[in-house]
């Protein structure tokens, strides 16, 4: 059964667009979802992010991942004890807060793609 979504006041409408501009801000670019996505599934070095992220060059995967890192939902862990260094870059707590949202949006694409497809 649908939800039934109550009509939005004004000022709960203005809040709603703002704080959604700012998940999508943080959220919605090009990579910065499919990333997550990697590392939320174990993959925690920049090479095998890379590889799992297809289409996606080494600079711009640095620049995503400075931007998460900043964004509080990863972070890096330098091994140093090892030969040569090891980087990864691994789920941060506040980082699970993002799991649903990841899933919602998996299963909306989906219902969506049947959808389209069965409409032609």
């Amino acid at each position: 059964m649908e939800e039934i979504i109550e009509p939005m006041t004004e000022e709960r409408c203005t809040k709603s667009l703002s704080s959604t501009e700012d998940a999508i801000y943080v959220l919605g670019g090009k990579w910065t979802l499919r990333i997550m996505i990697a590392i939320l599934n174990g993959h925690t070095r920049f090479n095998d992010i890379q590889r799992r992220v297809l289409g996606i060059s080494a600079r711009v995967l640095s620049a995503e991942l400075k931007k998460l890192e900043l964004n509080l939902l990863i972070e890096r862990n330098v091994i140093v004890d090892a030969k040569p260094v090891i980087v990864e870059y691994n789920q941060s707590e506040y980082s699970k807060s993002i799991r649903p949202v990841i899933q919602a949006l998996s299963e909306w694409g989906l219902t969506h793609k049947i959808k389209i497809s069965n409409s032609h």
